[in-house]
């Protein structure tokens, strides 16, 4: 099944359940703030793992004690889908075992 980019609608109604998420032009973005440099990276492992399990893959910076994270979807001319959303929701969840805020 082809992956189609979101309306702006539906975007906004699914970035309302991802707190902390927003759009910023044409990506899904996070910030996330941790207790230590080496809690950070081993958040950053867990999210390649996640998505390495999606094949779908977000831009991700690892910091002092932060993660950030950037997606869209590039077979879709860099548009938002429900890949994307996947992604973040999948994020989110493993975000507090990391102590992330």
């Amino acid at each position: 099944m082809p992956v189609e980019p979101l309306a702006q609608k539906e975007i906004e109604e699914r970035l309302a359940e991802l707190r902390g998420w927003s759009l910023d032009g044409d990506r899904l973005t996070r910030s996330y703030r941790l207790g230590s440099h080496v809690a950070a990276a081993a958040m950053v492992v867990h999210i390649a793992q996640v998505q390495d399990e999606l094949d779908h893959h977000s831009d991700l910076t690892l910091g002092y004690n932060t993660v950030s994270l950037s997606v869209n979807t590039h077979s879709v001319g860099g548009a938002v889908t429900a890949l994307d959303v996947e992604l973040a929701q999948r994020v989110e969840a493993l975000a507090p075992a990391h102590g992330a805020s």
